[in-house]
């Protein structure tokens, strides 16, 4: 099933890393409550904070090797970051970027395949239509992010493939293909080509172009197999006494570790679901235990790609990554636990996009395969 918040209209800021702290007060702005001014948004407890689902339609704060990045409504984005950029340097206002266009977020959920070949059937349609889009998948739902402008298109060229919109103070689209709930997934990609460049016809050909796109701009995938991740949840609702003790200790956690510059972590709010999280696993211990879901899950290494020498419109880099990565990794010979080899499965792969990153994110187990897919392609990997 898919959502269309039609009433939230968003912009995706880039913030150079050593820019970072200059950010930090908007940034926590976000996750601290504000006060109600109205007796009639009083909670049965007297707390007159608003709780975090009508707060954010859609916010996803990242930080990545690359950059922080930040996608949040238009008004939020004028309210508490345009002040803060309007206050540096003019060079340092050159490089940070706030979106002019807007953006509109599409919720997916429902039951089908695995996160590699789950990309593949809802990016692939886009990327043939020449639509750009960010692709986030949290712990709960899969996002896509498209151009207010695209949105027409991206129905279309979605129905086109099956799925069908329903009205709901957005747009639905419900099919049988897309997994819903998952203890191991993906955070975005952003698709991109040339602008100008017609449509590719194929998976296969899209997958060319991505990797001629990636040599020709000389963009490698980069490891830090130090950064080890774990894809989990708030748990902040509760119907005792102790619900909002449990909120507001989640959301000092949070602020303990933006202020230790991590880095890597993204956070992604909705109105609709606990906040979910990519979170370093080091940073897993300042929280206390009733406030984590899914901590415990198998440890993740992103793969990223620095995409700041592409124009933000460009397409196709996601569908072309999670293609290769699914059908090379799945014709892999893998050894067993007698030192045959055999055939094995694709990789499970998730992603984050971010403003101007891709970030491919698999299992600690499956790096080396994953690499090995991606060193076909490039004469090596940094690392």
């Amino acid at each position: 099933m898919i959502f269309v918040e039609q009433r939230t209209q968003l912009a995706l800021i880039h913030i150079p890393l050593h820019l970072y702290s200059n950010f930090l007060q908007p940034i926590l702005q976000i996750l601290l409550p504000r006060e109600s001014n109205n007796e009639d948004d009083s909670r049965s407890n007297g707390n007159r904070s608003y709780p975090w689902p009508s707060e954010h339609k859609f916010t996803n704060i990242s930080v990545t090797p690359v950059e922080c990045s930040i996608v949040c409504s238009r008004v939020l984005a004028e309210r508490i970051f345009v002040p803060v950029i309007n206050s540096l340097s003019s060079d340092h206002q050159q490089q940070v970027s706030i979106t002019d266009e807007d953006y509109v977020v599409i919720q997916v959920e429902g039951q089908g395949n695995g996160a590699g070949q789950r990309v593949l059937e809802l990016t692939s349609p886009l990327a043939m239509a020449g639509i750009s889009i960010f692709f986030i998948t949290t712990y709960f739902s899969d996002y896509i992010l498209v151009p207010l402008k695209s949105r027409p298109q991206v129905m279309t060229a979605l129905t086109e493939r099956g799925f069908r919109f329903e009205e709901d103070e957005g747009t639905h689209v419900t099919s049988p293909m897309i997994a819903h709930h998952r203890t191991r997934s993906s955070n975005s990609s952003v698709e991109r080509f040339s602008p100008g460049t017609p449509p590719p016809t194929s998976v296969s050909e899209l997958q060319t172009r991505t990797f001629a796109t990636l040599r020709k701009r000389n963009i490698v995938p980069s490891v830090d197999p130090e950064i080890r991740l774990v894809q989990c949840a708030g748990q902040t609702q509760s119907s005792n006494s102790n619900g909002a003790g449990k909120e507001y200790a989640f959301r000092l956690c949070l602020v303990q570790c933006l202020t230790m510059t991590p880095r890597f972590l993204s956070l992604t709010l909705t109105d609709s679901d606990e906040p979910s999280l990519l979170l370093e696993q080091r940073f897993v211990r300042n929280f206390p235990p009733e406030t984590l879901l899914g901590a415990e899950t198998d440890t993740i290494i992103p793969i990223t790609l620095d995409l700041r020498e592409l124009p933000l419109e460009s397409t196709g880099i996601v569908c072309g990554i999670a293609g290769r990565l699914v059908g090379v990794t799945s014709t892999m010979a893998i050894p067993n636990g007698s030192g045959e080899r055999r055939g094995s499965a694709p990789v499970e792969m998730s992603y984050l996009s971010t403003a101007m990153a891709g970030t491919v994110m698999v299992a600690e187990d499956e790096l080396e395969r994953a690499v090995e897919a991606l060193k076909g392609v490039h004469s090596g990997i940094m690392a």
